[in-house]
């Protein structure tokens, strides 16, 4: 399992440390959490969406999530009430994929 080709893996080459740490130290914690945050929901969904779902994958993805907008709560910023709607959607697909066929 390798980095997709948009990022440079950190043995890679032409990988910039200065550069990581540049962007890293100048962005907002805040954004860089919503970014993780958003490529987590974004996973599950894509896992639910899967034929067949692969629903551990999917629910690690959602439970990891939940937990960064459980701990970071309000301090991740004007756009928590997003965060919290996205991961609840992304929940109830997964309960309903989850739940035994009904007769």
């Amino acid at each position: 399992m390798g980095y997709p080709e948009a990022m440079a893996a950190p043995e890679d080459p032409t990988f910039d440390h200065d550069e990581q740490h540049s962007f890293l130290a100048s962005t907002p914690v805040e954004i860089l959490v919503a970014t993780e945050l958003l490529q987590l929901l974004q996973a599950a969904a894509i896992r639910l969406a899967a034929e067949p779902p692969d629903l551990p994958a999917a629910q690690l993805a959602i439970d990891i999530a939940g937990a960064i907008v459980g701990a970071g709560g309000e301090r991740l910023g004007d756009n928590v009430p997003l965060y919290r709607t996205a991961l609840s959607e992304v929940q109830q697909v997964w309960v309903k994929l989850a739940a035994p066929p009904t007769v």
